[in-house]
């Protein structure tokens, strides 16, 4: 069949979006995105095919939370359709920018019984900040400046293109590129001037300040201007992490299911910048604050700021912009009350570190091991429920949120494999190690051989206790027993090999890492299984 040499509406679309600086986009195949992959071919995209639309979307999402510009994936429609929105739901709780395309029955054919026919769009409004069919096939370059548009601004976040078949197929007379807009996030705005003095004025009559740097920290391109503050500040679980380099101020992460340090109930002023209200910050509410602490929320996105509750100051501005307008402002040093809460983290840990434990490999081996591993140029990803806890749990004071990623505020489990493949394309360079439990690596096991085809390499170190072990720990602290949370033995050495990756398991820990350093030179996925003894960090 001769290939159409005409523009196209999919040829417009590709171009706006190799534009803004699109350089793969992650898909699996299906009839509804023939159209836009012969454009894809004759623009000459990277397409990174996967096995499961999941993957796809989670690559997207993760290409956005490691750059900060949209990572864009493309599925068919129907139940592909439904199977990404698990990775766009996931954008949707952490604020990264990403965009799904999908690929639809012929608008022409719609409703009208044809194979897959079905609107996307009804299904991912509830969790996309902008989705739309593209009914207008001169318009398409209005439709992707949109979307990339409302991605990355405000707080980011996920977008969505339903494109029918005929429409991508239709020729139009309009220039393949635009050029008007990049895809990177761009948060701007300074915070009213008198806000930010009585702000000021309020952590300068504090005694037990504390700062909660969120994702929008981030996102907004603030860890300069959070390095300028002089609280003590900490980072909510799960967030993208604003601290990249040594900094004074930093005292860990808060609001792990598995405890912390008592640092948020003590603190007379709460300074959440970039921050959710949501569970890890205790809903900004006792008894997981202190019923006298002020707190000042400062948020890019007004839907945003008050959301949930009211806080006694709310500035809307850019967290860069407002976090240097503050340190211009003459704030006094808590010298005592950092000491205090660095004493308080490094405890707890302590405590941590000390926990009695079984087995002759045990999570806390695998995870000081990790720490061990890590450089100024690694790309830690941490995918796992009760891997991820005892992790967070044992960071230690150099090791910062900056040199990781994790699933996000939604706590799901089975990103990594995917995840790891993303970062491998954002950062072709560095040396990337995917931490994760057994059954979290399990959800996606199949993407290692389409890594592996695709020039992809990376490490993967699976701690596995046979078990659904976060649940199993909250089963046995609540109820004395546990319910569905076994696995079964597995030797996921064996079946990477038969992926066309790279299978270790290790017996003794004093093995783990020699085995990751000679697989991080490597040239294809490498699986390290490390059997471990169940156990939960938390005290």
């Amino acid at each position: 069949m001769t290939e159409q040499v005409e523009n196209t509406a999919a040829d417009v679309m590709v171009a706006e979006l190799r534009a803004r600086g699109v350089t793969h986009i992650a898909t699996l195949n299906g009839h509804g995105l023939d159209p836009f992959y012969l454009a894809c071919r004759r623009a000459d995209m990277r397409m990174i095919d996967v096995r499961n639309e999941q993957s796809a979307s989670y690559m997207a999402e993760i290409t956005g939370r490691l750059s900060r510009r949209v990572g864009v994936c493309a599925v068919s429609g129907a139940v592909a359709h439904a199977n990404a929105l698990t990775g766009v739901l996931n954008s949707h709780f952490d604020g990264s920018p990403m965009l799904l395309i999908t690929g639809t029955t012929p608008l022409a054919d719609m409703d009208w019984g044809e194979f897959q026919d079905f609107n996307p769009v009804p299904l991912a409004e509830p969790i996309c900040k902008y989705a739309r069919l593209v009914d207008d096939a001169h318009r398409i370059g209005q439709y992707v400046h949109e979307a990339f548009t409302v991605a990355t601004t405000g707080r980011p976040g996920p977008v969505h293109l339903s494109l029918p078949m005929d429409v991508a197929s239709a020729v139009v007379d309009q220039p393949l590129q635009s050029g008007v807009q990049s895809g990177e996030v761009r948060i701007e705005g300074a915070a009213d001037p008198a806000l930010i003095q009585q702000a000021a004025d309020w952590i300068g009559q504090a005694e037990r300040p504390l700062l909660v740097a969120g994702s929008g920290v981030y996102y907004s391109r603030g860890e300069s201007a959070l390095a300028k503050m002089k609280l003590p500040t900490v980072v909510p679980i799960w967030d993208r992490g604003c601290v990249n380099t040594p900094l004074d101020t930093y005292v860990g992460v808060i609001g792990a299911a598995s405890g912390g340090a008592s640092l948020l109930e003590d603190a007379d002023l709460i300074v959440m910048v970039g921050a959710e209200f949501d569970y890890r910050i205790g809903q900004i509410s006792p008894p997981k604050i202190h019923p006298q602490a002020k707190v000042i929320r400062i948020h890019a996105d007004a839907s945003r700021l008050r959301n949930g509750l009211e806080a006694d100051l709310s500035i809307q501005a850019s967290p860069r912009a407002a976090l240097e307008q503050l340190a211009q402002c003459d704030l006094p040093r808590f010298e005592d009350w950092l000491a205090e809460t660095k004493g308080r983290r490094d405890a707890h840990r302590n405590a941590v570190l000390a926990k009695p434990m079984e087995g002759k490999i045990n999570a806390r081996d695998v995870v000081l091991a990790v720490q061990e591993l890590l450089t100024e140029e690694t790309v830690l990803l941490v995918d796992a429920g009760n891997i991820g806890q005892w992790f967070h749990q044992l960071i230690g004071s150099d090791i910062y949120p900056g040199h990781w990623s994790t699933c996000g505020a939604s706590g799901v489990v089975g990103w990594g494999l995917p995840g790891a493949m993303a970062a491998r394309l954002v950062y072709p360079d560095r040396p990337i190690i995917l931490l994760s439990g057994d059954g979290s690596f399990t959800f996606t096991l199949a993407e290692l051989e389409c890594a592996s085809r695709q020039g992809l390499p990376f490490v993967a170190i699976v701690a596995d206790d046979e078990q659904w072990g976060i649940t199993a720990s909250s089963h046995y602290e609540s109820l004395g027993f546990t319910m569905y949370t076994q696995l079964g033995p597995t030797r996921l050495d064996q079946v990477a090999e038969g992926l066309n990756c790279h299978g270790v398991r290790i017996e003794q820990i004093d093995q783990l890492i020699p085995a990751v350093r000679e697989a991080l030179v490597g040239n294809r996925p490498t699986v390290i299984q490390v059997p471990i003894a169940p156990g939960s960090p938390t005290l």
